[in-house]
């Protein structure tokens, strides 16, 4: 309706890309999906099989969409799906690789499916830019119902902090504005940036769709928010040009606040009592995403702040599950390999 700001950055978790995913032909003329981290498979022989991705939390459905949208499935020329394969030449094996746990709030669905379609471009030639890339995961999004926009995949596929801005109508191609990656990268603040995984998953579609319901319905206050992120967005956008790392924490914590007006459940009490315990000790933070659950990012006030944030969580775990991970800018975004 009117546009969009996003200011985001890939990341690696751990030293590794998180999301990753591998194609190598077959003799059998099959479909055969693999999901490492799930430790699941199947195999699909027919395009009913392939077109019923329609399961949202299905291991399968972003990948069999994938193999939609890269062309397979009902087709008027070859009707079954063993023939499309004869055709193409072999049968594919395709897997997959999550080390993010559902739910995380780092864009992990819409960047898994960039990964996928960037895979299966490179496999059948299929000759797509980045670009293209970004907007076959849109459309994959819609075909699987979960709604979803173009910030998510278009940070993950492209290295690097930039803004990304779109303007009013369909056409929805960002527009790319990189910035400089010194906040991230130099020694003296590369420590101050700390992701913790609260070990509290949500799913960011409920969230996400009773904000877009108020939007249509011309809530004033909404508007008037929405319209208020999208400044804070050019906000950012300066202070990170300035190299500014005292400001950029503080317009973080700002997100966070506006995120909690437009959504209370965006903050539940369980990470609300968390960042309670380390609020002196950071400049900002906020739950990536939608909010709800997932991961926390914070920006500590300077390296002994990160030092003891890491103590006081690391003796305040919510759950199990609950730690934290080492994250490090990714100056690539997606990266395509042959062996």
């Amino acid at each position: 309706m009117e546009g969009g700001n996003v200011i985001n950055f890939a990341i690696e978790l751990n030293g590794q890309p998180p999301l990753q995913a591998y194609a190598r032909p077959s003799k059998e003329f099959r479909l055969v999906l693999r999901s490492i981290d799930l430790g699941a498979v199947e195999v699909v022989e027919t395009n009913e099989q392939l077109t019923n991705f329609m399961h949202v939390g299905s291991p399968f459905s972003i990948p069999k969409a994938a193999l939609v949208l890269a062309g397979f499935g009902p087709n008027v020329h070859l009707t079954s799906l063993k023939a499309q394969l004869e055709a193409f030449g072999s049968g594919i094996e395709l897997t997959l690789l999550s080390a993010i746990p559902a739910g995380s709030g780092l864009g992990t669905s819409s960047i898994l499916a960039a990964t996928v379609l960037g895979v299966l471009n490179d496999f059948c030639g299929l000759g797509w830019d980045k670009s293209e890339i970004g907007h076959r995961t849109l459309m994959l999004e819609q075909m699987l119902t979960t709604g979803g926009g173009w910030q998510d995949q278009f940070g993950g596929v492209l290295g690097g902090v930039k803004l990304l801005q779109t303007g009013r109508g369909f056409d929805q191609s960002p527009l790319v504005r990189w910035l400089p990656n010194d906040l991230w990268q130099q020694p003296e603040y590369q420590a101050c940036h700390l992701l913790y995984y609260t070990g509290i998953t949500r799913t960011a579609k409920n969230i996400l769709a009773e904000i877009v319901r108020r939007m249509f319905l011309n809530d004033n206050s909404e508007l008037r928010l929405l319209r208020g992120m999208k400044e804070h967005t050019m906000q950012m956008y300066e202070a990170i040009q300035r190299n500014d790392f005292r400001q950029t924490g503080q317009l973080v914590g700002k997100t966070w606040q506006q995120n909690q007006a437009l959504d209370s459940g965006t903050n539940p009490p369980a990470v609300a009592s968390l960042t309670q315990l380390v609020d002196d000790l950071c400049l900002g933070y906020k739950l990536p995403g939608a909010g709800g659950g997932g991961y926390l990012y914070m920006i500590a006030k300077d390296p002994e702040a990160a030092v003891r944030i890491r103590q006081i969580l690391n003796d305040n775990r919510l759950n199990r599950n609950a730690r934290f991970v080492d994250m490090t800018l990714s100056t690539t975004g997606l990266q395509i390999s042959r062996s």
